[in-house]
């Protein structure tokens, strides 16, 4: 069994005896229990059990409490530390030195014993010997009795959290390609330095031809393939043939590719994860699988040219649920766009619900949808939207169809209910897929997101002599008049799902405008999440040393190490762009 990767609580205290450290030793290590609680009681893994907590088996006052400390940290998959104090510590000496995974320091704002001082001077140890560490100090001043974890510093605790299991999640896990570059596009050509360095992710990779193999060979669970396909006829609705005449196909042709996509879905699913069925059909080695995270598909054009293309495998691959029920979603990127299955992978580990992944396909002006339906835009409308459409890896998540408190949302598979499962069917359907795009045909995905949902569109990019660089836009999805949404959807592909985005402005820089957003995207493809996440992604991002280069997070909401306000702090992403490539890649 895979231990999960735990959050490692550090109660440092006063080293001096006959009477300080014996005073404190109670209130310091019920800082580290209240810590620990917290973070269990709120945050759960991506299979929904309880984010785990390891405290050090003593306060910490000298060098070897803090040895003992990292020995036991180093035994429990400990991937990120949280050192607790209300006193003054030796800094130096306390302080976790492991440069490889992230650190935060609480200091107790109190008067009766100098927290504040401890944090201060631990975090400049930190500064010097480049192990970048995150400061958490409350605003107001606290009783020494008082053990309530004030509110800002909870949200502090939860976002580094957050974002340090994150890190900790992808250690040692892989990126599957399955297949190779498609169509020039520059997230498939896959950095396995990226890989390594940044996310100490490997990079595992297999021919498209695998699946050719494997369905020839039947090197999948026959009895699963017979149930899933009676699920497919009694729930998936085909769409509308769009196709010329010349290039539609017979409804025996589509029943042979109803049979060939499950069977894809089947075998991208075995390729990730493995699947101790085959061993037991005598496919022991394919049933060991990749050990992947996160995985591509390339399809066009190679593939798709004489195969049915992979969006049913991909749709369904993201989606909470299939024949076998409700699960956890996978994380596959079509086009083996890796940079883009980064970017869903960590709004994945981030919030632990499913992914869109979308074309950032045209910028509509409110004078353009005027022109072209007489509308005129209003509300979170107004200033005009993008329009984000793709054939491929797209959640059916992605349709709203789960509510919260009777408003449309995307959550984590251990609340969705069978209901909200129906209505995501009863709101998709399949239209066999345009011909002229995949002439081996195959079927896509057709449905339109519902408006007035919190979302965050993210992107990471790879820039020749910086390296990785992450773009974030909050904002909200749109809901459409009807007639205005299939005027518009029609110009592009009206058989592939469409999400209608509001980017939130800030009158400078890359959000002045929804034109300046789109102008300022730096790729085709955009990873879209439940949520307004983008605080805890500029976390996450300087854990890695990633550098962001667009954001509209409220200044007030980011929270990086200490280190970098060293580097500056009127202008945060210069002192973000230093920072970063001074310390270098988490992994290096």
């Amino acid at each position: 069994m895979i231990q999960h990767p735990r959050i490692g609580i550090r109660p440092t205290i006063d080293g001096r005896r006959q009477g300080v450290r014996e005073s404190l030793e109670v209130q310091t290590m019920n800082m580290a229990k209240s810590v620990a609680d917290l973070i269990s009681s709120t945050l759960k893994y991506p299979d929904g059990e309880p984010v785990e907590c390891v405290i050090s088996p003593s306060t910490i006052g000298r060098v070897p409490e803090a040895a003992a400390s990292h020995e036991l940290f180093k035994k429990s998959n400990v991937c990120a530390t949280i050192t607790v104090t209300p006193c003054w510590c030796y800094g130096s000496e306390t302080m976790d030195m492991s440069p490889d995974i992230p650190h935060a320091i609480w200091g107790f704002n109190g008067t009766e014993r100098p927290g504040a001082v401890y944090l201060a001077a631990v975090l400049a140890s930190h500064a010097q010997k480049g192990i970048p560490a995150f400061g958490i100090y409350g605003r107001d001043v606290q009783e020494a009795n008082d053990t309530d974890i004030p509110e800002d510093v909870k949200e502090k605790l939860l976002r580094y959290a957050r974002a340090a299991l994150a890190t900790g999640l992808m250690r040692d896990t892989a990126y599957l390609s399955m297949g190779s570059v498609s169509m020039g596009i520059g997230g498939s050509i896959v950095n396995p330095d990226f890989f390594q360095e940044y996310l100490g992710m490997r990079n595992e990779s297999v021919d498209m031809t695998e699946f050719t193999r494997r369905i020839d060979r039947g090197i999948y669970d026959p009895e699963e393939f017979e149930r899933a396909m009676v699920w497919v006829k009694e729930h998936i609705k085909e769409g509308v043939d769009r196709n010329r005449e010349d290039l539609i196909l017979s409804k025996e042709e589509k029943e042979k590719q109803w049979e060939f996509v499950v069977k894809m879905f089947m075998i991208g699913r075995d390729l990730m994860q493995g699947n101790p069925r085959l061993a037991e059909l005598g496919f022991e080695e394919e049933a060991v699988g990749h050990h992947a995270l996160v995985a591509g598909f390339q399809g066009q054009r190679q593939w798709t040219d004489h195969f049915p293309n992979g969006d049913f495998m991909e749709t369904f691959l993201n989606t909470q649920f299939d024949w076998n029920g409700i699960r956890k979603p996978f994380v596959f990127a079509t086009e083996n766009d890796s940079l883009n299955g980064v970017s869903m992978l960590f709004n994945y580990l981030l919030t632990n619900t499913p992914q869109i992944f979308a074309d950032v396909r045209t910028y509509w002006s409110p004078e353009a949808v005027k022109r072209v339906t007489g509308h005129t835009l209003e509300g979170r409308a107004a200033a005009g939207f993008l329009h984000l459409i793709n054939s491929g890896s797209c959640t059916l998540d992605g349709t709203g169809q789960a509510t919260r408190d009777g408003q449309p949302v995307m959550k984590p598979f251990w609340e969705l209910e069978e209901s909200e499962v129906q209505a995501m069917l009863e709101n998709t359907d399949f239209p066999p897929a345009n011909r002229e795009y995949f002439r081996g045909g195959g079927f896509s995905t057709r449905f339109l997101t519902k408006g007035d949902m919190p979302v965050t569109m993210v992107r990471l990019n790879l820039l020749k002599g910086v390296g990785p660089v992450l773009q974030i836009a909050e904002g909200y999805t749109l809901e459409l008049p009807e007639d205005v949404h299939h005027t518009l959807d029609n110009r592009t592909d009206p058989g592939w799902p469409t999400t209608w985005f509001a980017p939130r402005l800030t009158g400078k820089g890359a959000f002045k405008s929804v034109y300046d957003v789109m102008n300022n995207w730096g790729a085709n493809h955009g990873a879209i999440t439940y949520g307004h996440i983008g605080a805890d992604l500029i976390t996450l991002a300087s854990m890695l040393r990633i550098p962001v280069n667009m954001h509209n997070v409220p200044e007030e909401d980011i929270f990086r190490p200490k280190n970098w306000s060293l580097f500056g702090t009127e202008n945060l992403e210069s002192a973000d762009y230093r920072a970063c490539q001074l310390l270098g890649p988490l992994h290096k």
